[in-house]
């Protein structure tokens, strides 16, 4: 076991915490990143191709439910629409924009084969059903809904969230869609800050131009223009986590900064970290837990300087930059002989 996980699993035990994570679109698997404190945490995934709540028992948990509905925003809801489209992994609730995908090389993934009518329920109903404490990390891909489904949430459940992970559009995929600029803005608006983000995307050209390509007989294949051509943002894979100042502002225990503090250690973020383990001193006073947490992100720190130090690069770099120019011009002249 590695040593961030060890630490990790003793200060939840210490504090006998059990985070509750929340993953939406669990069909592709429960997220790599939550792997260190999974043997506590309670995991519930909502996944509607089940026939029946399914507890998971493999182990990898603490709990784990399998929820088989979808989730919407709208309350007193038990069905609504779903549209299944060539690419399972871009079916959703809402309708295609064909109009604004006609645009882009991947327009035919979203291409809808069938509809019908899949049972839903809502996050607040999950966590009354499962009498959950509340919800500490919310992960969620549900094509075009996910700001609206956090929103959902009551404000109460709402304001303990430490950790969100969206996938909103960057541009318009469905009719309706949560895109990124308001998701962004309402969370920041909400105390998170934007920890990590990843932009994906697709090629940028117009279906009309495509089947002219495809038809002319040049050679040219759909698999070459997907190689060949320069991808444009399409959507992004962004990570939020709580500011210290939400916490602040509304009094939120120990429990809280502990795992506030996990986090952002599993998503790399160990200047942060810090920050948490210091704000945690200050309000809680000097206990074991702020030790813990502050010479864990220090030790971090001195191990990755050690690390570096042993890389060949670094040295090079330093030469580079130590070398008078007078030294250093006559040298680059003489290695591109």
């Amino acid at each position: 076991m590695k040593r961030n996980a060890r630490i990790i699993q003793a200060l939840l035990t210490r504090h006998d915490i059990h985070p509750v994570l929340v993953d939406i679109g669990a069909s592709a698997g429960t997220p790599a990143i939550w792997n260190d404190l999974a043997t506590h945490a309670i995991y519930i995934g909502f996944d509607p191709d089940q026939r029946d709540l399914q507890e998971l028992s493999d182990g990898h948990y603490y709990k784990g439910t399998i929820v088989n509905k979808a989730v919407t925003s709208t309350p007193g809801q038990d069905q609504a629409t779903f549209y299944f489209t060539n690419s399972p992994y871009c079916s959703s609730t809402l309708p295609p924009d064909n109009a604004a995908l006609s645009n882009y090389l991947f327009a035919n993934l979203f291409e809808v084969t069938s509809q019908g009518n899949v049972p839903t329920t809502t996050l607040d109903d999950v966590v009354a059903q499962l009498n959950l404490p509340c919800i500490d990390w919310f992960k969620t891909d549900s094509q075009g809904t996910d700001l609206r489904l956090f929103t959902s949430l009551n404000e109460s459940t709402r304001s303990r969230v430490l950790a969100i992970d969206i996938e909103p559009g960057l541009i318009d995929a469905y009719q309706g869609e949560d895109l990124f600029v308001t998701a962004h803005s309402d969370l920041i608006q909400q105390g998170f800050w934007l920890s990590d983000m990843n932009v994906c995307g697709t090629q940028r050209i117009h279906q009309a131009t495509l089947r002219k390509l495809l038809t002319d007989k040049a050679g040219i294949t759909y698999g070459m223009l997907q190689q060949n051509i320069r991808k444009s943002p399409g959507w992004c894979e962004a990570r939020y986590l709580r500011t210290l100042d939400w916490l602040k502002q509304h009094n939120l225990s120990q429990r809280e900064y502990v795992l506030l503090w996990v986090f952002a250690l599993v998503d790399n973020q160990i200047g942060y970290a810090l920050d948490v383990a210091l704000a945690y001193e200050q309000v809680f006073g000097k206990d074991t837990t702020a030790e813990t947490m502050q010479q864990e992100v220090t030790s971090l720190i001195q191990r990755a300087a050690r690390q570096m130090l042993l890389r060949p690069q670094t040295y090079i770099k330093l030469v580079k930059q130590l070398m008078p120019a007078q030294i250093k011009k006559p040298l680059k002249r003489l290695l591109k002989r």
